[in-house]
């Protein structure tokens, strides 16, 4: 099973273009995990008995995230996994699991390093990780050890802030300072750890001001601090003048398939994956309304992760028309379904 190639701008499809040619991959990969994983069949089977009459992007059989935690989903064979990755957390539902071969791993990279490209640079700058460093557990990683290591691929050279006891390692921030000097460099981080860290621990006298931030995941545990995005990045500016600072948006269900924010604040999909929002009785909401953000990608070839169903809380803004210039759907993201409301999926269009 193979994707449709790149094209050299990830973000330069306006939607009459995208349509057919998405809309035909996405259809293939149906068909591809339909033959090659028997959940996934029965699950169609089950809830799709007109599938292979749907001809809308819109109606195409998702599945709900949450199946990831409860059955082993995938479409190769026991001999062809290459790698496990697990969902981060304690969660008493369980973790995810996402079952890749060396194909599949190799297009996340891809994909990724074509989005950051874009989205962020082309350049490699040193890199200071906003956490400690990762051993190699023979193939078997978590959600935060992946994305720690398919950012990393981006630094020059990479630096780890913490130690394995999680307090600041000062012999290694020194190191980078003196390696850094007055030039440009990245941080990267998840978000809750970079406010822990950067904004509440860090002396300012060990950054300069021409760093990149990138930052994802972690919001949750900010909410009893009453961070916004927006206070986030006030935080950042008032104690170190950083003033580049791209939050991103992406889950383990779907590795590779980043979003980054955009200098206007929105997400963007790309010539690789498509948003729809969904209300509690899983209608597709038009612009300008909050409801349950449905995902689709290109990128899951080895497992059926490619039109899941998430628990997160969204609204889309418009298409082609950000005036950051980037082409596809533009979003906001809001959060997470809080667990009572799950079932009902209520409120969320308030």
């Amino acid at each position: 099973m193979k994707n449709f190639n790149p094209e050299s701008n990830f973000f330069n499809l306006k939607k009459s273009s995208k349509q057919k040619k998405f809309l035909k991959n996405v259809i293939k990969l149906n068909n591809h995990h339909f033959r090659n994983c028997k959940e996934y069949k029965r699950m169609i089977v089950n809830n799709y008995p007109n599938f292979n009459n749907i001809d809308k992007l819109k109606d195409m059989p998702m599945i709900p995230v949450k199946l990831f935690k409860l059955i082993n989903l995938k479409s190769i064979k026991e001999k062809d996994i290459y790698k496990i990755i697990y969902s981060s957390g304690t969660s008493s539902d369980g973790l995810s699991k996402i079952y890749l071969d060396k194909n599949n791993a190799k297009i996340q990279i891809q994909v990724l390093n074509n989005l950051f490209s874009e989205m962020i640079t082309s350049n490699r700058y040193p890199m200071l990780i906003i956490d400690k460093n990762i051993k190699n557990n023979f193939g078997n990683f978590n959600a935060q050890k992946a994305a720690i290591t398919g950012f990393s691929i981006f630094g020059k050279k990479k630096f780890f802030l913490l130690k394995d006891d999680n307090k600041i390692n000062y012999d290694e921030l020194r190191n980078f300072k003196n390696y850094v000097g007055k030039d440009k460099y990245f941080i990267f981080g998840f978000t809750d750890k970079v406010y822990e860290y950067l904004i509440k621990k860090l002396d300012s006298k060990y950054l300069n001001k021409n760093a990149i931030i990138i930052h994802g995941g972690g919001w949750k545990k900010l909410e009893k601090f009453k961070i916004s995005n927006e206070k986030f990045k006030e935080l950042i500016f008032k104690k170190f003048k950083i003033s580049r600072i791209h939050n991103y948006y992406g889950m383990i269900e779907q590795t590779g398939s980043i979003f980054f924010e955009c200098k206007n604040g929105f997400f963007h999909t790309s010539v690789f994956s498509e948003i729809f929002i969904r209300d509690q009785y899983f209608n597709d909401l038009k612009f300008n309304k909050k409801g349950l953000i449905q995902l689709i990608s290109l990128v899951p070839v080895s497992y059926p992760g490619h039109n899941i169903l998430t628990e997160d809380i969204g609204e889309i803004f418009g298409e082609d028309t950000c005036k950051c210039g980037l082409k596809g759907k533009y979003f906001k993201v809001y959060g997470r379904l809080q667990k009572s409301e799950i079932r009902g999926c209520g409120n969320i269009n308030d």
